[in-house]
Order: C-alpha cells, then structure tokens, then sequence
C-alpha cells in the first residue's frame, strides 16, 4: 500500500522578503523562515535594527541579509522589488496603530494607519505578484492583518477599517491571482507581547480585558506566529487562497 506523503514544511531554495523584521512579529517571521531554510531578505527603515537581527540569523547558520525600506515609499518600493531576483515569499509585516475613540480620530490618524496598514501592504503584494508573474513562478504572499480584520474594538476604529481592508484585497488578489500558481493569505494574530504592545499590556486593567477575550487565557508571543506563517508559505498549505489563518487563542470565536 502506498501512503500519501506528507508535503514539505521546508523552504530550502525560496527567497523570502520580509517587512517590517526589525522587531516584534516580522523579526519572529523572519527568523521562522530562514530556519525553515529561505534565503530572507529583510527589510525596514532603520538599518541597524535589521542588521543586528539578519546578522543573529546568519551566526545561527541562516541565510539573511538587510535592507533598508520604507514600505510607504511606492517609488522606492517598485524600484527595490524591480531590481531583483522574484521573491518566492512575502511577508508584509510593517504595520502600525493610533487608538484614540472614534471621535477623536484626525485626518492624520487616519491616513497615517491606511497608509501604513492598507496602501503598503496592498502595493508592495501587487509588485512581488507582478514580478513573480513575470518569471512564470509560482510564489506565497502573507499580510499581517489582525483579529481586528474580523471584529470591532474600542479604540480601534482606524485600525480596524485598515485591516478590514487587508481581509478584503486579500481575497480579490487570491481570485486573480491563482491562475499563476500564486497563493495569498493573511495571518490574523491576537494581541501579541511586542515592544509596540508592552506599554499597553503594562495596564493591567486593558490585559485583564484581553486575557478575557481570549479563549486560552493568555496574551500571545511572538513564537506563536513562527509555525503559522512557515505553514503558510510553505507547499503544506498548497491549496490554501485567499483566506485568514486566525491565530487568536478564540478571540473571534465568540
């Protein structure tokens, strides 16, 4: 009898691109894949972030080097992606939050979490698609959304019409896409203990109210999001398009 075979977790020969990997989730992203065997790119405004972490990778016996890029520079985007080889693999990581009350929100709120959240991350997909279509390869984009690209949260009405966002260019690209072999996704964490999050999960009224909200009692780190987003790039998740992969210990669940 022949038993089926399970596909591959490994990513030996991919090249990865990684945003926003000089810290929290998209450094533990980077990290992830370069151990699954990709050769990441990474890449942020502040070079010395990423070079000290490419650097940690390479004495672990990884394959990384850095980059510095500002995501919401399309110019500069476009130019970066165009000179070189197709990245097999995109993490769009860079992301960031203002959480004033609904009310309270400016204009500048706004367009600074729709840029950074929405306009980058759409755009720089669009060109890592592009170029891949370009070589006939077939490739996996990951975008961090966020539980918040599911449900509502107060003090959150900025973030949340961003990330709403992601969840559906998401799953328009996955329609167009897919005849080119090409798989996006978006990998939805819960609050997670980053340096973007400590000073709110300082507050122990606010963690109480998250550790209520989620299902398995506990704020989530950033090792929680190694094995999900390898999954996701990787042929393991071969069939999977245009969908969310919810790492929230249950938040959306209720």
């Amino acid at each position: 009898m022949e038993l089926p075979k399970t596909p591959s977790f490994r990513l030996d020969g991919k090249r990865a691109l990684v945003t926003g990997a000089g810290r929290g989730i998209g450094l533990a992203c980077a990290v992830a894949l370069a151990e699954a065997g990709a050769e990441v790119t990474l890449t942020a405004r502040t070079q010395a972030e990423i070079e000290s972490v490419a650097e940690a990778i390479r004495a672990r016996g990884g394959d990384a080097r850095a980059v510095t890029l500002d995501v919401t520079d399309l110019d500069a985007v476009s130019r970066f992606v165009d000179a070189e080889p197709p990245f097999d693999v995109l993490v769009s990581s860079a992301g960031g939050a203002r959480h004033p009350p609904a009310l309270e929100v400016t204009p500048e709120d706004f367009d600074f979490t729709m840029s950074l959240n929405t306009r980058s991350a759409f755009f720089i997909a669009q060109r890592v698609a592009d170029k891949l279509i370009r070589a006939g390869k077939p490739g996996s984009l990951i975008t961090l959304s966020s539980q918040m690209g599911h449900v509502g949260g107060p003090k959150r009405a900025a973030y949340c019409a961003s990330k709403h966002a992601v969840e559906g260019f998401t799953r328009s690209m996955a329609l167009e896409l897919g005849a080119h072999g090409i798989r996006i996704n978006t990998l939805c964490p819960t609050f997670i203990r980053t340096p973007l999050t400590e000073p709110m999960l300082a507050d122990a009224d606010f963690t109480r109210w998250v550790t209520d909200n989620i299902a398995l009692g506990r704020v989530g780190e950033i090792e929680d999001l190694m094995g999900p987003v390898v999954f996701l790039a990787s042929d393991a998740s071969a069939l999977v398009t245009g969908t969310a992969l919810m790492v929230d210990g249950g938040w959306t669940a209720r």
